[in-house]
């Protein structure tokens, strides 16, 4: 039997299906299967033109994707900083194009095809400002309060006490709850199921406005059906304080038990994250804390 062809044109598509049979979000696939044609075209340029490599993106639009996809850390660093500073990335929107990458040579070493992934030894651009805008315990809870929709107000007061991501909130079903356990069964990235806590007066909510309702959306949108992530964007874009949006209050939730447990593995698992370097993302220490700390152990602030 003859070795499969190892060609971008061949393995892009067959990655993209394999991410769609993992249930990744459709606009996940589409930015991944953008940013792996662009490369596909890339090294193809490359090819075609003993490894210079181009002075646009717009020398590639007549590129097949018919390269092969061997490639290493040096292609992939000079087609990142030509993406950087034709389209003016912030490290943020680049790290879209490093996770593209990465993934996409995982799943080849997954299907035997190569043995090693090139963007390990790819650096990965520093985000600076990394610490998100989030609100405190209090914050949130006035935020609740000041909503006079009852269903909008438990919505993000659910985001809130789980810590949910806006897919999954919109997707629990009552069937899901445990009111006993005071758990719900989440379906997570990828159709990966998790166990999330919710508190018993959330819950005592939750019952109260399934009205006995034992199946079906907790959250129902437009003829039954379960409430769009679109609907709950646009609630926080009416009502939530600037800049605060559901993946907001889902920091605020991490940064909350962190802050009051440091347990990091447990908020892990809570947010259904598989490395604990995204949820590192997530993580402050509180000023009040560092504060706190300083005046008590620091030596000058102590007089010494």
């Amino acid at each position: 039997m003859a070795p499969p062809k190892r060609t971008f044109s061949i393995w892009i598509p067959r990655y993209l299906s394999s991410l769609q049979t993992k249930n990744y979000a459709e606009n996940t696939i589409q930015a991944y299967g953008r940013t792996l044609r662009l490369f596909a075209r890339y090294a193809t340029y490359l090819k075609e033109n003993e490894g210079v490599p181009p002075a646009s993106c717009k020398e590639l639009d007549d590129m097949s994707m018919g390269a092969e996809i061997e490639t290493n850390s040096y292609e992939i660093g000079d087609f990142l900083t030509l993406i950087r500073n034709e389209r003016q990335l912030s490290p943020a929107s680049l790290r879209q194009y490093d996770s593209a990458l990465s993934s996409f040579y995982q799943y080849l070493i997954s299907q035997d095809i190569t043995e090693s992934n090139p963007m390990t030894k790819v650096d990965r651009p520093k985000l600076k400002d990394r610490e998100l805008k989030y609100l405190r315990h209090p914050e949130v809870m006035v935020f609740i309060s000041s909503l006079t929709n009852p269903r909008d107000a438990l919505l993000i007061r659910t985001i809130y006490a789980t810590g949910m991501r806006i897919s999954e909130i919109c997707g629990i079903c009552a069937e899901n709850i445990d009111f006993e356990e005071e758990t719900i069964r989440v379906r997570g990235k990828g159709g990966k199921i998790r166990i999330v806590f919710c508190d018993a007066d959330t819950l005592r909510q939750i019952r109260e406005h399934l009205n006995g309702k034992k199946t079906g959306p907790v959250f129902e949108g437009r003829n039954g059906r379960s409430i769009s992530p679109r609907t709950v964007q646009h609630i926080f874009s009416l009502y939530a304080p600037k800049g605060i949006t559901p993946h907001k209050i889902r920091h605020s939730y991490a940064s909350e038990l962190y802050k009051r447990s440091h347990n990091l593995r447990v908020v892990q698992e809570n947010l259904g994250h598989n490395s604990i370097q995204t949820t590192e993302i997530y993580i402050h220490t509180d000023l009040d804390e560092r504060r706190n700390a300083y005046r008590s152990y620091f030596p000058l602030a102590n007089g010494e």
